[in-house]
């Protein structure tokens, strides 16, 4: 402890005396476990932190190489969904001609129900 100028004797002996019972409210081999407690789980903490970062440059590697496929195959999806649905269409104006065409080809409310069968995939299913 560093004796500062102008201080007198009584006030360092009362620091000395309340840093020792600072000292002792603790005992040395508490603060000794206490260290190595947080040693201890500073080394877990760093082992978790290098498999997260390992991971996450993995996970990052593999979507790199999935995303482009994906994406392909998502317009591919998308163009066949606008060509069946051009299809469908194009069928449903054949139906309807030949009903017209035709109305003794077809019996009453028979071409009401096979004008469009599919289901509707824009709405969500309950």
């Amino acid at each position: 402890m560093e004796k500062q100028p102008g201080a007198s004797p009584e006030t360092a002996a009362a620091a000395a005396e309340v840093a020792a019972q600072f000292r002792s409210l603790v005992s040395a081999e508490d603060v000794e476990s206490i260290k190595q407690a947080q040693h201890l789980i500073l080394g877990r903490l760093q082992d978790s932190n290098a498999v997260l970062i390992h991971f996450n440059e993995y996970s990052e590697q593999c979507f790199a190489e999935v995303s482009s496929d994906l994406a392909s195959k998502a317009r591919l999806l998308k163009s066949m969904k606008d060509d069946l649905d051009h299809i469908f269409m194009k069928l449903r104006s054949m139906k309807s001609r030949l009903a017209t065409t035709y109305p003794d080809a077809f019996p009453d409310g028979a071409m009401a129900k096979t004008m469009d069968q599919r289901p509707d995939l824009e709405t969500p299913l309950e």
